[in-house]
């Protein structure tokens, strides 16, 4: 399992985590794709924000492996503003390849991408 480095372990302040310290004996837990709805509690949207700015800070548009990156915090991100990087696609391997979906991401995030024109255009429901 590929450990990145200098990668944010948790959200501060908060057991919100974002990598996991070792690999699971029985395997890497299975991505699966996750809701996000507009009542969602203001810690877990800022986790939420923390976590989508340091993909992009650690990653840019660039394909990388899911490695440490935590599958429940990588989950709420799932097949809307990261996707799969490979077809086939292995949601249970720690060596599957994703990447931010930089059109999904800036309509979800538009105030982290710094994209007016999409912070005014954002649906929660869409």
């Amino acid at each position: 399992m590929l450990k990145h480095r200098g990668f944010p372990g948790r959200f501060p302040g908060t057991d919100f985590q974002f990598v996991i310290r070792r690999a699971n004996k029985d395997g890497a837990t299975r991505l699966v794709a996750r809701k996000r709805y507009p009542d969602r509690r203001p810690p877990d949207r800022r986790a939420d924000d923390a976590f989508i700015t340091a993909l992009w800070e650690h990653f840019g548009e660039e394909a990388f492996e899911r490695g440490n990156l935590d599958a429940g915090r990588l989950s709420w991100l799932f097949e809307a503003e990261v996707v799969p990087a490979e077809d086939p696609f292995n949601p249970e391997s720690y060596v599957a390849l994703l990447r931010i979906d930089l059109r999904a991401a800036r309509k979800g995030f538009p105030h982290i991408f710094g994209d007016r024109e999409a912070e005014t255009a954002y649906d929660p429901e869409d």
